[in-house]
C-alpha cells in the first residue's frame, strides 16, 4: 500500500468510502457526499491523501481550516476515512501520521477533530498519533431528530507553531 497526494481522479472511490461513513451514522452529520469541485473548494489542497492497494483507493485524508481568520492559519479539522472492507489494516494510523507530516510540512501547529463517541476506532487512532481530548460537546447537533455527542480532540505540533 502506497500513499498519494488525492487528485481529481481518485475523486469516485474517495467519494464511495465516505458515503460508507456517512451510512454507518457514526462518521459525519453529513447526509450526502459533495460532487468533486464543492469537496476540493473546502478541503486544503495540500493536505489530502490516499492510501491506494491494487491500484484502488482504501482510505483517504484530509484537512479543513476551521476558520477564515488569519489568526487561526494553523489551524485545521482532520478528516479520515476508510473503506469498510479495509477497516483494521493500520489504514487509518498509517493515514493520520502521514496527515500530520503533511500538515507541519505545510505550517499547521494544531490540529482538531470532531469524533462521535460510538466511533471507537477512529478515537483510538487519533489517541496513538498524539490527539489529546479537550471536551465533549454535548448535543451539538441534531441527526435523525437524535441529538448526538462529539468528542473534540486536538493535537499541537511539537514543530510548528513554537518558535
Amino acid at each position: 500500500m502506497n500513499i498519494y497526494r488525492l487528485e481529481e481522479a481518485h475523486w469516485p472511490q474517495v467519494k464511495s468510502i465516505y458515503e460508507q461513513g456517512i451510512a454507518t451514522g457514526n462518521a459525519t452529520f453529513e447526509t450526502s457526499a459533495p460532487e468533486w469541485q464543492d469537496w476540493q473548494k473546502s478541503h486544503i489542497e495540500a493536505c489530502r491523501i490516499v492510501m491506494i492497494e491494487n491500484g484502488f483507493v482504501v482510505g483517504w485524508a484530509a484537512l479543513t481550516h476551521v476558520s477564515g481568520r488569519c489568526i487561526y492559519a494553523g489551524v485545521a479539522e482532520v478528516s479520515v476515512y476508510v473503506s469498510l472492507a479495509d477497516q483494521g489494516k493500520g489504514i487509518g494510523n498509517a493515514l493520520l501520521a502521514r496527515l500530520i507530516l503533511e500538515s507541519e510540512n505545510n505550517r499547521f501547529w494544531t490540529l482538531q477533530a470532531s469524533i462521535f463517541p460510538e466511533n471507537i476506532a477512529s478515537l483510538k487512532i487519533h489517541q496513538q498519533t498524539g490527539f489529546r481530548i479537550v471536551g465533549v460537546r454535548k448535543q451539538i447537533g441534531k441527526m435523525n431528530g437524535i441529538w448526538r455527542d462529539t468528542i473534540l480532540l486536538e493535537r499541537r505540533s511539537d514543530k510548528i507553531g513554537s518558535e
